[in-house]
């Protein structure tokens, strides 16, 4: 049975089913020494992804960093459009897409003000919107020829 009125905790469609609780067979001997074994198996996990965390550099390398940059930032918030994808960032919190996620990046420029939107669109219909204050609006033509170029370059429309 599930629902409120057995289980406090309950919210449907946001949490899952309750897990049942299984009583725990009691190890037979004392003597083994099963501590260590899971101790030994984190070592070797560990060694693969400091070994697998140089690769990752070298792919990066690999990509022409002579191309177009798009760089936009604010006090708060920031947009970054190079070879290896997008990155926004607004405050402490950051998400990074690669050219391949991407499905479609807009740009919004306001009537008046100076916030300048840029919307990441992925393939599973989602959308990462980040607003950039400008200094003037001005700046709004030269970011939107800049961001233009990048995607011309790195952007493949499906």
């Amino acid at each position: 049975m599930t629902g409120a009125g057995f289980d406090p905790a309950f919210i449907p469609g946001i949490t899952g089913p309750a897990a049942k609780s299984q009583p725990e067979p009691e190890p037979e001997s004392e003597s083994e020494p099963t501590a260590p074994e899971p101790a030994e198996e984190p070592e070797p996990k560990a060694e693969t992804q400091t070994a697998e965390a140089p690769a990752e550099p070298e792919e990066e390398k690999e990509a022409p960093e002579d191309g177009p940059v798009f760089e936009a930032s604010d006090r708060r918030a920031k947009f970054v459009a190079d070879h290896r994808g997008v990155r926004l960032s607004l405050d402490e919190e950051n998400c990074e897409f690669r050219w391949n996620e991407i499905a479609a990046v807009e740009t919004e420029s306001p009537r008046f003000g100076k916030r300048f939107t840029i919307t990441v669109h992925t393939p599973d219909r989602r959308w990462y919107p980040i607003e950039i204050e400008a200094t003037a609006r001005a700046r709004f033509k030269e970011w939107e020829d800049e961001l233009d170029a990048v995607l011309d370059a790195y952007f493949e429309e499906a």
